[in-house]
């Protein structure tokens, strides 16, 4: 059986499998996008309480899908296009089970960008260390996980404007490559208003050396959001905020070659791509 029909062919076999409700739900249809970097939707039991979800031994955004409980499983960008992953799901008997999701190819384009401050693409000691004290603040953030569950996961944009440079680009500064880019960029202006996409809680307020003035939003069971290179912060730790609310401008402060948003999408501690969460997802 040639290659192109053997894949068609399973990925069929996978969405008859699924209830007819699961594969016609708007959730599905909007998150179920599994490639590297993004996001799998998984449809589980109906009825009774809520299964316990991990995937790579972190608990899994788990929500009630017109009476069917659903994993909403981040996959992070490491995870190789083409190979078979699995959720753990355990049952409120403790009763554990398998559920198992193919992760397809997606293409990432590629970004070179020049930047006039060398200190910012090789660090001195100094900056090395503050960068190791920042990023250790910033992953205790993502790997926050509250009880609540998100108030919607059809986001709002948070600002308005050009995408202008999207999830996953590999990205080389100076000519060196560096980590790919984890987050979608809106081009705005310096003061633009940055509204929270969902209910939320304010979980960390920073200034880092290469984030510049960033938020962190929890917005429940470990669907959590960034936004960066902000020219200033109108909220502080602790606080909830609503759909919509303002909680930051739009600046260019740490590495930035000029005024924009920076944001990030995290579930189960990867980064995904935002553009799932606001459907303007390309294959």
């Amino acid at each position: 059986m040639m290659p192109l029909i053997r894949t068609a062919l399973l990925c069929l076999s996978a969405l008859l499998c699924l209830p007819v409700h699961a594969a016609d739900s708007f959730i599905f249809r909007l998150l179920n996008k599994p490639v590297p970097g993004g996001v799998a939707v998984l449809p589980l039991e109906r009825g009774g309480e809520a299964p316990a979800v991990t995937f790579a031994n972190r608990p899994v955004l788990v929500i009630d899908d017109q009476g069917q409980w659903t994993a909403i499983v981040g996959i992070p960008l490491t995870v190789k296009a083409g190979s078979e992953q699995s959720a753990l799901v355990r049952d409120a008997k403790g009763v554990q089970r398998r559920v198992a999701f193919k992760v397809d190819a997606k293409a990432y384009p590629e970004q070179r960008i020049t930047l006039k401050n060398k200190g910012q693409v090789n660090l001195s000691p100094e900056n090395e260390q503050r960068f190791k004290r920042e990023l250790d603040e910033q992953l205790a953030a993502y790997r926050t996980f509250s009880p609540t569950a998100p108030s919607n996961v059809k986001f709002d944009v948070p600002v308005p404007g050009r995408q202008s440079s999207p999830f996953g680009v590999r990205r080389f500064f100076n000519g060196e490559e560096r980590n790919p880019h984890s987050g979608l960029d809106f081009a705005a202006g310096t003061g633009t208003p940055v509204q929270a996409p969902a209910d939320g809680k304010i979980i960390l307020i920073g200034d880092y050396f290469f984030n510049g003035k960033t938020v962190f939003i929890d917005h429940g069971r470990g669907l959590i959001t960034m936004f960066c290179h902000l020219s200033a912060i109108d909220v502080q730790v602790g606080q909830t905020v609503k759909r919509g609310e303002a909680v930051a401008k739009v600046g260019a402060t740490g590495r930035a070659t000029g005024p924009h948003l920076h944001w990030n999408v995290s579930l189960n501690d990867a980064r995904v791509d935002p553009a799932i969460f606001i459907g303007t997802f390309k294959p």
